[in-house]
This record gives C-alpha cells, structure tokens and sequence, in this order.
C-alpha cells in the first residue's frame, strides 16, 4: 500500500463534501444550497475555497448531491455578466466576478446516496491519484493570519503522515464532535493515539475535538472502502481515521485563528453579525440595530 503513495511533500488538492441536505436551515435549503447562503458579503462556500487556495490546494474536488448545482454556477464563468458589467464599465464589480471562476481548478462528483462524511470522501479517490490531499468541511469557517490548512499542510510536510485540525471545547459539548486521546509533542502538536466519534461525557478521551479540516493520506481509501458503518448509521472518517492509526502517523494541531460554526441557524448569525462588526462600512449598521432595539 505505502509503494502507491507520492512522495511529494506538496498538498495541491482539496476535497469539499457538500452533499448534505442542509435540513437544519429549511425551508431556505429546499431549493438553495446551505453552502451558498450568504456570510456577511460572500456564499459560506466561498471561504473555504479561498483558504484552500491560499494554502496552495489549486485543485478542488466539490462532491455534490442532488440540490448543489448554485455551487457549480457560483464558480462557473458568467459571460452574460461580465459582458454587462464590462460594457457598463463597472471596472471593480467585473474584476471580482472574474477572478470567483479564475481562483482554483474546481471538478465534481456526485455522492449519489447520503451514507456519511467517510463515504464522501471515498467518492473523490479517483482524483486523488495515490497523493495526500485535504478535506475542508465548509460548515467551519475559519478566519486566521495564516490559513488553518495551510498550518496542517506545514506539519505534514515536517512530520509526514496525516494531520487533523484539533480544537479543545467543553468537557460538555465533547458528544458534537470527534475526540482524540493523544500525547502533546509540543508547539500545539499532538500524536494521536486513538479517536471516537460523538462519545458520551463519560467515555470521551479528552475535550479535544477535531474540527472541519484534514490532510489526509491516501492510504484512507481503502479503510473507507471497507464500508464499516459507524455512529448514526453511516460511514464515519473518524472510524477510518482510527483503523490508520495502526499503520501510518496521525498527528493533531491545535490551531490557531477563530472558527464560526455555520452548520446551524444560530451560529451562522452568530457568524454573520461578528464579520461584520470587523467590516468598517457594516460595524455601524449593526451597532446602530442593537441600539435601536435597546432603546423601543
């Protein structure tokens, strides 16, 4: 298994499974895709290409379900658009619409059934071609000085082997996420030794959760493969992950930034109004609505 591996100590591909249902935010998601809803002035999405991008992932593989083609027509080219735009001379305007379909190669496979997180994954192997390749999951959106994958991708390319963002959270809160048991080695570097997916308070292993971004070895592929069914009845990458351990290194990297937890009505307003009171133009707005509604 190991001779198929490249050996190249770049990461240039990125993997989005986007093929959920989004049913937390229906009615909106009926026809709309959730990773298209708005984050302050961009689709959520949108964050997420441009940090894998800026990590040097110029390669990115959305794997869609039935309701994703906005996707696909957010990052295609609009000629009609740009033509508009260009003949009305809105230079700004068209240089931005521009560059959404200039920024990364972007293919995509459909996940036709919605067996879990694990079997998305599996569904971009062929783009992979025996090479390291990262997952972002776009319900965490992520703004630091230096992109949280690019700082997975500088400790694979130290250490080798496959590397998950690592958050710690309340002991509370430890049955959301996946939880690892690991040795710290240092410099927010951990060496994962095992993981379970969603534990109870009482059997998780720690509080450090592992958040929506992965390099991760080809070597996974077969495990997903295996099609192992997990927690909630589908096909979890942690369990995959886990079944690595045994063979190949697992390293974890508390990261550094802020995320925002746009998978649910409340974190992604909570997400939308903190953006915003960064943006010059929009802190007034917001500062001004909460002081209106003080003041009825």
């Amino acid at each position: 298994m190991a001779s198929s591996i490249s050996t190249s100590a770049s990461v240039t591909k990125c993997l989005f499974p986007v093929a959920g249902l989004g049913t937390r935010f229906l009615p909106v998601t009926k026809e709309i895709a959730k990773e298209m809803l708005p984050l302050v002035n961009r689709p959520i999405i949108s964050y997420g290409v441009e940090e894998a991008v800026e990590s040097g992932c110029s390669n990115i593989i959305m794997i869609t379900g039935r309701t994703k083609r906005s996707i696909e027509d957010y990052f295609d080219t609009s000629f009609e658009l740009e033509t508009l735009l260009k003949t009305r001379r809105q230079t700004e305007l068209y240089d931005k619409i521009q560059k959404i379909s200039a920024m990364a190669n972007i293919l995509y496979a459909r996940q036709s059934k919605p067996l879990g997180l694990g079997h998305a994954v599996l569904c971009g192997e062929s783009f992979c071609q025996g090479e390291f390749f990262g997952v972002i999951l776009p319900d965490d959106v992520f703004v630091a000085d230096v992109a949280v994958m690019k700082q997975l991708i500088a400790v694979h390319e130290e250490r080798g082997g496959t590397v998950v963002a690592l958050e710690e959270v309340p002991r509370g809160e430890v049955s959301r996420y996946g939880i690892v048991r690991s040795e710290i080695d240092g410099n927010g570097i951990h060496r994962i030794l095992d993981m379970v997916e969603k534990p109870s308070l009482d059997t998780a292993p720690s509080n450090y959760a592992i958040m929506g971004r992965y390099v991760l070895s080809p070597s996974i592929f077969p495990l997903l493969a295996e099609g192992h069914v997990g927690a909630g009845g589908e096909i979890q990458l942690t369990d995959a992950m886990k079944r690595l351990l045994k063979t190949e290194p697992v390293w974890g990297i508390v990261y550094k930034g802020k995320r925002f937890d746009c998978g649910t009505q409340k974190g992604w307003l909570a997400a939308n109004i903190e953006l915003a009171l960064t943006d010059p133009e929009l802190r007034p707005v917001v500062l001004q609505v909460v002081e209106d509604h003080r003041n009825r």
